[in-house]
């Protein structure tokens, strides 16, 4: 179980650091949300859901398990609140004017 525990935290920081990455290298506001919104989503849903096991499976008492279920809440509000974040910036960003990247704006 411990070795579950330790795959679905070193998946979720697989995806932080790709979201990482792709903030640091992506070329526009727009690509550069992209890859956050998805990649800390996952990633944050991941190191918590992985947490929330690790906790219970050590030791199984009515703490514990409300320990867990607190983290899995958590998790499911940041599933749900992040991509809403993101798109709530990135729509602003639109608004403010900001101009989305193109090929023709690599080449000049």
């Amino acid at each position: 179980m411990n070795i579950l525990v330790i795959i679905i935290v070193l998946i979720g920081t697989f995806f932080f650091a790709t979201a990482t990455i792709g903030l640091l290298r992506f070329p526009d506001f727009y690509t550069r949300m992209h890859a956050t919104g998805k990649g800390d989503t996952l990633g944050a849903f991941m190191s918590l859901v992985g947490l929330a096991l690790y906790n219970v499976i050590h030791e199984l008492t009515m703490d514990t398990i409300l320990v867990s279920l607190k983290l899995l809440f958590i998790a499911v509000f940041i599933f749900v609140a992040n991509p809403t974040a993101t798109h709530a910036i990135t729509r602003a960003g639109l608004d403010c004017g900001v101009e989305p990247w193109t090929k023709e704006d690599s080449s000049k």
